[in-house]
């Protein structure tokens, strides 16, 4: 999970395929990224907004109560207690100040479960840029507290009304948006996909979890790592934060899908949304549609890194269902006083159904639990009525 130079690849997974009038954007965001990653000012900018407004570090908490119904000892990266509610905010905030730094005054971005969207919006705020985010009707519907959120910060929420009308076709509008005014606008996309730089990138403003929490990890175990490091994994930017910090552990990677859109376990080699990735599509290589109780899930494809760490074995990926995941996230809440957000309850999900299985019992697990649940409550309340 190293820099995987000018081409963008990780193994045959990456690279940029997009149009030729987004070549220049791309190669500029490229150059721009590695000035300032390599700028002791613009880490120390991005390390003290983080710090002081966005609450990191956040916390390793031991799972007690669940640990003991379970036997195995659970460990929760709390990134449900950064500002906004998600991990999305590190990645948002790093590419806000690039924008800056380029000159661009405003940000489009794409959302499903809608907490990207707020955490763009919330730092185009904080940094006074024009904001629009793009957001598939199906998703405004079961994310409506999300949108009235991201209107109350001050952007614009247009909805998208093609395809499937879920994160896939509000990544494409986003994509149309950016060609048309890239001029003085930056794509700020939320996941570890997309054109080269953005895996890259993106998985680099996230690596702060992964590095939080194994020294975390070390203080709680006494200079152990974890045995098992889960996360859940839509596109993956939480999973590929947290990988790059225990990468180079003897810790066991596991990435857990949707089980109604697992690209790993399902898909094939594809290209979608200017990356060469594993990707659900027919034999005609049109791409099919993916489906999770959870919106943040709801993508027919996976970021290009977390293809090859699949691929080489250094990671494993898994599925949960809707069912699991609706009781993981219940037995949470009622153990331990967290309710999670539909994401990580697929990562709970994993650890809840192997826990004493593939997971032995007494070994250590670290989840990292990438948002809080106050955006689906309204929805799960209803699945849960409406369960037999």
């Amino acid at each position: 999970m190293a820099d995987p130079g000018p081409s963008g690849r990780f193994g045959p997974f990456g690279g940029r395929y997009v149009p030729e009038s987004l070549v220049p954007a791309c190669l500029e965001l490229e150059a721009a990224f590695r000035e300032a990653w390599d700028d002791p000012g613009f880490h120390q900018e991005l390390d003290d907004i983080l710090r002081v407004y966005g609450g990191r570090p956040t916390p390793v908490t031991p799972c007690r109560r669940l640990s003991a119904q379970l036997g195995v000892e659970v460990l929760l990266k709390r990134e449900d207690l950064c500002h906004t509610g998600s991990h999305k905010l590190n990645n948002v905030v790093g590419q806000a100040l690039l924008a800056r730094r380029m000159g661009k005054d405003r940000l489009v971005a794409e959302t499903g479960a809608g907490q990207h969207g707020v955490a763009t919006a919330t730092a185009a705020a904080l940094f006074g840029m024009a904001c629009t985010v793009y957001m598939g009707e199906v998703d405004v519907e079961r994310q409506a507290l999300n949108v009235f959120r991201m209107e109350l910060l001050g952007a614009e929420v247009r909805p998208v009304g093609s395809g499937s009308r879920t994160l896939k076709d509000a990544v494409n509008e986003a994509l149309r948006d950016w060609v048309a005014t890239v001029d003085h606008t930056h794509y700020c996309l939320g996941s570890v996909m997309g054109p080269h730089p953005y895996p890259w990138m993106v998985r680099e403003f996230q690596r702060v979890i992964g590095d939080e929490a194994r020294e975390q990890c070390r203080t709680l175990l006494g200079g152990r790592d974890p045995d098992w490091v889960v996360a859940c994994v839509g596109g993956g930017s939480n999973a590929a934060g947290t990988f790059a910090g225990f990468v180079h552990t003897s810790a066991r990677l596991v990435g857990v899908e949707a089980a109604g859109g697992s690209a790993m376990g399902h898909g094939a080699p594809g290209v979608l949304h200017g990356m060469r990735s594993m990707l659900l599509q027919d034999e005609d290589g049109q791409i099919g549609e993916a489906h999770s109780v959870s919106a943040g899930l709801d993508y027919p494809g996976i970021g290009p890194e977390h293809a090859q760490l699949g691929s080489v074995g250094r990671a494993e990926y898994v599925t949960a269902d809707d069912r699991e995941v609706l009781e993981a996230l219940q037995l949470l809440a009622r153990t331990e006083g967290i309710v999670p957000a539909l994401e990580p309850a697929h990562a709970l999900a994993f650890v809840v159904r192997e826990a004493g299985r593939r997971i032995p019992s007494g070994a250590t697990v670290l989840v990292t639990l990438s948002g809080r649940g106050d955006k689906d409550v309204a929805q799960v309340r209803e699945l849960l009525r409406g369960a037999p």
